[in-house]
């Protein structure tokens, strides 16, 4: 008897009266805000101007959604084009299916358009958007969980993924968590490249490069785990061999790129420098412009309350006459009696 175990959903979707709203597109959403959000906040750090990594989000996601799904109907064609399926259920994005390595590759391509619109290097930007993209997967393999789906072996350990679908052949039980383990993975990835940013003033695409081979390393464990079906490569996953190819692509950028272009870019995006000067003089300029007014106000105010003590003392002295002139008539009568 299982003691302890994380349950399952169960439904991936929330009807809001004839609204659909979808447990793994939500992840997905949240993940794009927040990835976006640090982007935005990391750009300006570096002496980018805000607004420019939502604006180059614009190209890279729907290019990014793209490629992740055509990575996964391409190594999961047999889901959709064998017999008995439905090729057009390799649309239904929202069932679940996109793959990282189709995400991230086409994904890029969009960015890299964005980039040159705006005449930005891309690996400045791709520098400052690494740490949220690995929280952008940290948020969407929690869409996974919503699905039931991409769970690991077998397992009777505390933490274990209650299963109880049996769509898809699935056969209800306790499975490894294997969308938990990406999940935390991926921040620790997060967590990492902010470090040695900071530390070593990371430039030059080595951030992003250093979050790709941290997950890569990540990815071969977790795809050890996972159950469902994929095509085998002299017995590794295909997964397995894509991490291993990309973890060696980027290591090899990390060494060369720290040997050619050492250092971190000096500027970022140009214009952004002129830009937050200029609004340091208006600041200081409205700044001055109040610190004189206060100064006309406090010049003022003597001069002020100096009129104000004239007029009380010109009506004292009117009242006086007015009552003088009132008993002189009063008098004048009682004399003539």
């Amino acid at each position: 008897m299982d003691l302890a175990f994380i349950p399952s959903p169960s439904r991936g979707v929330l009807h809001l009266g004839p609204l659909p709203l979808r447990g793994y597109a939500f992840c997905i959403i949240i993940g794009v805000f927040v990835a976006v959000w640090i982007g935005n906040r990391r750009w300006i750090k570096r002496g980018g101007r805000s607004g420019t990594v939502a604006d180059i989000a614009v190209w890279a996601v729907p290019f990014g959604l793209v490629g992740g799904r055509l990575y996964h109907v391409i190594t999961d064609y047999q889901l959709y084009f064998s017999e008995g399926r439905n090729w057009v259920d390799a649309f239904k994005i929202w069932e679940g299916g996109l793959g990282i390595w189709g995400a991230i590759a086409l994904g890029a391509v969009g960015a890299w358009i964005g980039c040159r619109r705006r005449g930005i290097p891309m690996p400045a930007y791709a520098d400052a958007i690494a740490p949220g993209i690995a929280l952008a997967q940290a948020c969407g393999r929690w869409g996974n969980w919503f699905n039931q789906e991409l769970y690991g072996k077998p397992t009777d350990v505390p933490w274990a993924l209650k299963i109880t679908s049996t769509t898809d052949g699935r056969v209800p039980g306790t499975y490894h968590p294997t969308f938990l383990y990406e999940s935390l993975w991926c921040v620790g990835v997060a967590l990492l490249v902010i470090w040695a940013d900071r530390r070593f003033k990371l430039g030059h695409g080595r951030a992003f490069a250093l979050y790709v081979a941290a997950y890569c390393v990540g990815r071969g464990w977790i795809e050890y785990l996972r159950v469902d079906d994929a095509h085998h490569v002299l017995g590794l996953r295909l997964n397995d061999w894509t991490a291993i190819g990309v973890f060696v692509l980027a290591v090899v950028y990390l060494v060369l790129s720290a040997k050619l272009r050492p250092g971190r870019e000096e500027t970022v995006e140009p214009g952004a420098e002129s830009d937050a000067a200029e609004a340091e003089k208006a600041g200081g300029k409205k700044a001055e412009k109040g610190a004189g007014s206060g100064k006309a106000a406090a010049s003022e105010a003597p001069e002020a309350s100096e009129a104000a003590e004239k007029a009380d003392v010109t009506a004292e002295e009117k009242a006086e006459d007015a009552g003088d002139k009132d008993g002189e008539k009063a008098a004048a009568p009682a004399r003539e009696g």
